[in-house]
């Protein structure tokens, strides 16, 4: 939804309207008046309302990436951090940076303060059923560190499932986290892999693939 029409009984109104239904500041949308306040020229016999359509400006950012931008700096700013935000693009989704000193405090135990960051912007931008692309909050590297550990975690548990021919299976994990563990091996046929568990609890389970060892 790049446009809308709203009518109210002033500008002033509609235009505030039209920044609640898009999620967006005045400044960040073109105003066109359709039908002006006829209480201009009939004053109290007037009963007509105002008319606007505001359309999305066009930003050299993604949409989504600056939206995302805007609500993780309001949030942190409720934190009283001074820290910056760079948003960037990947082939998977937006990624957002909390840059400046003492950026660490956000990642928590096992990220899970980055996490909780990534779940209310994603909830928050995320509105729609439209086309949404993941939205990952990061500092100081630790995604890279983590999705590095867990990769190795990957190898290990296949390992140790082919070398004692049983399933293994790994801790709780996030649903990014999990996707990590099936795409480290995804290529290996002589392993298969399985979420397994409910919500917070779900686990990748990882097997000896019996087809592969009896052909």
């Amino acid at each position: 939804m790049s446009s809308i029409e709203v009518e109210a009984k002033t500008k002033e109104e509609a235009i505030n309207k039209a920044c609640e239904q898009l999620n967006r500041t005045q400044d960040q949308l073109e105003i066109e008046v359709i039908s002006d306040d006829p209480g201009k020229m009939f004053g109290i016999l007037a009963s007509k309302k105002v008319r606007i359509k505001a359309t999305l400006k066009e930003t050299g950012i993604d949409d989504d990436a600056q939206r995302a931008k805007e609500v993780l700096e309001n949030i942190l700013e409720r934190f009283g951090a001074e820290v910056l935000v760079e948003s960037s693009e990947d082939e998977e989704g937006v990624v957002l940076t909390i840059k400046g000193d003492g950026g660490g405090i956000f990642i928590g135990r096992k990220g899970q303060t980055l996490d909780a960051f990534q779940y209310l912007v994603n909830k928050i931008v995320h509105r729609t059923p439209n086309d949404k692309k993941r939205i990952v909050v990061d500092t100081e590297g630790y995604r890279q560190r983590r999705r590095e550990g867990l990769i190795e975690l990957a190898k290990n548990l296949g390992e140790k499932a082919k070398s004692k021919d049983t399933s293994v299976s790994t801790g709780p994990l996030n649903p990014f986290e999990r996707r990590i563990i099936h795409l480290a091996l995804q290529n290996d046929a002589s392993l298969t892999t399985k979420s397994n568990g409910e919500g917070a609890y779900r686990r990748v389970v990882i097997s000896p693939n019996k087809q592969a060892t009896s052909s």
